[in-house]
């Protein structure tokens, strides 16, 4: 059995961590989602910087939309809306079939809106209006800002993935504002089921580990912080609060594991894959992680749901060396969101170059 119908089967659902217009057009979605068991798609300004840059099947639509008046922003909203929908119609049998859980798309929101939390509600729902697709998420980071926002705009019925989360600590402060979303849509007579995940980055934190570690401490903090992440997944879920929910009809955010291709040359291509899978949970991988996984990955077995002792002592070890779990948990969240903001204004800058060269039409 092909590994990624392997990992489909234990109840992971496969998304893929890229969008470009090209992927779209030339058939090449649809081979994944036929022969790859990806069941989803996820997007981020890094990505459309890629894509718009790499391509020229953008340079028509830019020349048109900013002839008629559009800013950059727009202009990009307009090309990823329109991409994004796309995907949405090609996941939807799959959403259809899922019953609502699965068969997602996500946008989003400017990342210059990270720290503001009324522009980026307002932003949501406009987006998500615009787009018109039941199964497009709109990703709101977890920021101490954005946990406000997005409490509001799942209890106003927007479906948002929670973006930028690195720790247990930050996933259950996100996990709580989805919660008393659905809490407030019960208490008020409204649908509770409201879709969301909760997007837990764990290639990072082994990246940005500082020099002079231990040789066996230089790679395992990121699976170490994701162990401790499901076991506080599976708690919450399994906890009277979420119980009480079921039966009003709710469904719980899905835990989603997040950066997940391997940036260690000394290691695995799919050693994050392999180490990640576990039931109702995502797995949204780049482009290169799928395809090397469906060549020659492996399934060894599930994460386990309950507290791990021998992982404790992992994370334990990381403190012992002098790594404070927490400050960094946080510098990551800091550093994602400066990241995301410099590949959007990349982005824009792209837009407007590429609308300045254009040749106009005769």
């Amino acid at each position: 059995m092909n590994p990624t119908r392997q990992l489909n089967r234990i109840g992971q659902s496969l998304w893929l961590d890229n969008v470009t217009r090209d992927l779209l057009t030339s058939g090449t979605l649809e081979r994944y989602i036929n022969e790859l068991s990806v069941t989803g798609l996820t997007s981020n300004p890094s990505i459309y910087n890629k894509a718009i840059g790499g391509s020229s099947a953008y340079d028509e639509p830019i020349e048109r939309l900013r002839a008629a008046g559009a800013d950059g922003q727009t202009t990009f909203f307009e090309l990823a809306l329109e991409d994004l929908c796309q995907a949405a119609d090609m996941f939807l049998p799959i959403y259809r079939r899922t019953g609502g859980v699965d068969g997602f798309v996500s946008l989003e929101v400017s990342p210059l809106l990270a720290h503001d939390a009324e522009h980026t509600l307002s932003e949501a729902r406009r987006l998500h209006a615009m787009a018109g697709r039941p199964n497009l998420f709109i990703k709101i980071p977890g920021t101490a800002e954005g946990l406000w926002a997005i409490e509001e705009a799942v209890f106003s019925g927007v479906p948002v993935n929670v973006t930028l989360l690195f720790s247990a600590d930050q996933y259950l402060a996100a996990a709580e504002a989805y919660t008393r979303a659905i809490e407030r849509r019960v208490e008020a007579g409204l649908d509770p089921n409201i879709a969301s995940v909760a997007s837990v980055f764990v290639s990072r934190w082994d990246a940005g580990l500082p020099a002079g570690l231990p040789a066996d401490l230089r790679l395992g903090l990121g699976l170490a912080t994701a162990r401790q992440t499901f076991a506080a997944y599976r708690e919450l879920l399994d906890g009277d609060r979420w119980q009480r929910l079921l039966n009003e009809g709710g469904r719980p955010q899905r835990l989603l594991w997040a950066s997940t291709g391997t940036k260690d040359p000394s290691a695995s291509d799919v050693y994050y894959i392999e180490a990640l899978a576990a039931p109702f949970t995502v797995n949204t991988m780049p482009e290169e992680t799928l395809l090397a996984f469906a060549d020659h990955g492996n399934v060894p077995g599930t994460l386990a749901p309950g507290a791990d002792p021998q992982n404790d002592a992992v994370l334990a070890r990381y403190k012992t060396a002098g790594v404070d779990l927490d400050e960094y948990a946080g510098r990551l969240q800091v550093q994602g969101v400066d990241a995301f903001i410099k590949a959007w204004q990349s982005l824009l800058g792209l837009i407007e170059q590429k609308a300045a060269v254009a040749t106009p039409r005769q």
